[in-house]
C-alpha cells in the first residue's frame, strides 16, 4: 500500500485522492457537506474510508464536479463521471458506489456501460425509499432555511440501525451541526435534487456486468427491500444483507471482506 495519498482533480474539477497499488478501484462518496477537495480532518476520515481497499487496489476516491447546474439530473453526473474515467484509464474499470454515490454509479453502468467492469452498490439500490426521499428533501429545505443542526440531526438519526441509537445519534448530529452537512452548499443541494428524481428500476435489466449489491438490513434510506428487489432485476448480480445493520460504511468489516472476495473472482464474472 502506498504510504502517502496522491490527491488533485481531474475531469470537470471533480477531486479525488489515490492511494495503494494493483487494480484501479474507483470509489463514488456518498453526500458530502461539499463538493470542494477534502482538507485536514475531512481529508482523514475520506482516506479511512477507502484505506481497506487500497491493500490489494489503487483505489481512487473520486468526488462529483464543484459548480452542479441546480437542475442536474443523475445522467448529468454520470456523464461527468464516464469523461474522467476516459481521461484516465484505457478501458472499463471496478467501480464502487457508496450510498448516493451508488445511485450514480449505477446510472454510469447504465448510461456508459463500456466505463464499468464490475460494479459494487454499498448502501445503496435502485432508488431511495419513501423514507429515504423525505429524510433528504428535509436535509435540503432546513439548509436552505439556515438551519444546520437540525439538519445534522436528521442525517445522523438515518444512519442508525434502531430507536434507540437513532436517538443517540439524532443528538450527536444535531451537536456536531454544520460539520455534517455543512450550510447548505450549492453542489449538495443539487445531488439532493437530483436523487430525488433517480429510480433506475426499469433499465436495470440493460445492465450486464457483474454486480454485488450489499447493505444493512436495517438501512432507514432503502426500507422496503429495495436492496433485493435491485439485485433480483439486475441479470448478473447477488445481495447481502448485514442482519442488524443500518446504513453501513465502506469501510465496515463486512462489506470489506464481500468487497474484496467479489472484486478477486478470477472471472469477474457470475456471482450467483
Amino acid at each position: 500500500m502506498a504510504s502517502q495519498a496522491a490527491r488533485g482533480t481531474i475531469g470537470r474539477g471533480m477531486a479525488f485522492i489515490r492511494l495503494g497499488d494493483g487494480p484501479p478501484l474507483v470509489f463514488l462518496p456518498g453526500l458530502s457537506a461539499h463538493h470542494r477537495p477534502p482538507q485536514g480532518l475531512d481529508h482523514w476520515v475520506q482516506v479511512k474510508e477507502i484505506e481497506p481497499f487500497t491493500r490489494r487496489h489503487e483505489t481512487w476516491w473520486l468526488q462529483r464536479p464543484v459548480g452542479l447546474d441546480p437542475d442536474a439530473t443523475m445522467s448529468d453526473l454520470a456523464t461527468n463521471y464516464a469523461d474522467a474515467l476516459a481521461e484516465q484509464f484505457d478501458g472499463p474499470v471496478d467501480v464502487l458506489g457508496h450510498s448516493t454515490g451508488g445511485s450514480v454509479a449505477l446510472q454510469l453502468a447504465a448510461d456508459h456501460p463500456l466505463a464499468v467492469r464490475r460494479l459494487v452498490l454499498v448502501s445503496s439500490g435502485c432508488r431511495l425509499s419513501p423514507g429515504g426521499r423525505e429524510a433528504q428533501l428535509q436535509i435540503a429545505r432546513l439548509l436552505r432555511r439556515d438551519r444546520p443542526r437540525r439538519a445534522g440531526a436528521v442525517v445522523m438519526s438515518m444512519l442508525a440501525a434502531g430507536t434507540a441509537s437513532r436517538l443517540a445519534m439524532e443528538c450527536i448530529g444535531w451537536i456536531l451541526g454544520a460539520a455534517v452537512m455543512g450550510n447548505g452548499d450549492p453542489d449538495l443541494l443539487a445531488t439532493i435534487n437530483a436523487e430525488d428524481a433517480f429510480d433506475l428500476t426499469q433499465r436495470l435489466d440493460s445492465i450486464s456486468i457483474p454486480v454485488l449489491v450489499i447493505g444493512g438490513q436495517r438501512d432507514a434510506f432503502y426500507t422496503g427491500g429495495v436492496f433485493e428487489e435491485t439485485a433480483s432485476l439486475l441479470p448478473r448480480s447477488r445481495v447481502v444483507l448485514c442482519r442488524g445493520k443500518g446504513h453501513m460504511r465502506a469501510a465496515n468489516p463486512r462489506v470489506v471482506q464481500e468487497v474484496l472476495s467479489f472484486l478477486e473472482d478470477a472471472a469477474g464474472s457470475n456471482p450467483d
